[in-house]
């Protein structure tokens, strides 16, 4: 077992195990779900976990020897970057969290939370693309007349596509693809829905959010954007510098 414990599930996430395999650095990733363990790379330096854990489940991970922890986790996970957070202050093991570049938002609206975007497209009739995925998919349920109006794009798994039916969404409305997206996948979606409104989270370059917006705007939609929660930490380089100065530790 490794000193050092990266949780994963993200673009960041993989270029940090991407690059502890480059370089030798051996290292413990924790990502959620078998579609992200099955992304990151098959190396002697890497070990790799897959499952979701809550506070408790996180508590004992932690308990096994680690001197470093990295949350590489999505910006928008807050509840798991909490926890996180929390039990290392707990355990006293250094905590880093890995900022996802900023985004450079210019065209169209921003909302803070899912309470304004909702109360915002309560306020038109227009047809919506969500590419929130799924877990926001319970909120969309309070837009009125969601089932006709809104459609989803989330990952292609049948937990997602099984979600969305029982919350009463339409599944002619759901597309169900990997991203993250181009442009022209971008603007097929917008034209297939036939959308006038577009929602998205303020993802950065690694969620794609530049191609969402370019397509957006070549489309003559309107783009709403969720902006991602306001955090300190460090930047990949400073992290990488970081992971190098450990391992030279032990």
């Amino acid at each position: 077992m490794s000193d050092i414990l990266i949780f994963g599930g993200t673009t960041e996430g993989r270029e940090l195990a991407q690059y502890c395999a480059d370089i030798g650095i051996y290292a413990d990733i924790s990502v959620a779900t078998d579609y992200g363990a099955s992304l990151l790379p098959d190396s002697e330096f890497i070990r790799i976990m897959s499952g979701r854990r809550d506070r408790c489940e996180m508590k004992e991970l932690l308990e096994n020897g680690y001197h470093t922890v990295i949350d590489a986790t999505h910006p928008f996970a807050e509840e798991v970057t909490k926890n996180i957070r929390s039990v290392c202050n707990v355990l006293r093991i250094p905590y880093y969290r890995l900022l996802r570049d900023e985004t450079d938002v210019t065209y169209g609206t921003t909302v803070r939370s899912m309470d304004e975007l909702v109360e915002l497209l309560n306020k038109t009739d227009d047809v919506i693309l969500s590419t929130l995925g799924s877990k926001e998919a319970v909120r969309l349920t309070e837009v009125r007349d969601f089932r006709r109006r809104i459609w989803i794009r989330a990952l292609p798994n049948e937990k997602v596509r099984d979600l969305c039916l029982s919350l009463g969404f339409d599944e002619k409305k759901l597309i169900l693809e990997k991203g993250p997206f181009s442009e022209d996948e971008n603007i097929r979606h917008i034209r297939l829905s036939g959308a006038e409104i577009v929602v998205t989270k303020e993802s950065g370059n690694a969620g794609g959010y530049n191609e969402k917006s370019e397509a957006a705007k070549k489309c003559g939609v309107h783009l709403i954007t969720l902006i991602r929660p306001e955090e300190t930490g460090l930047s990949m380089e400073q992290i990488k510098r970081l992971l190098q100065e450990k391992e030279g530790e032990t």
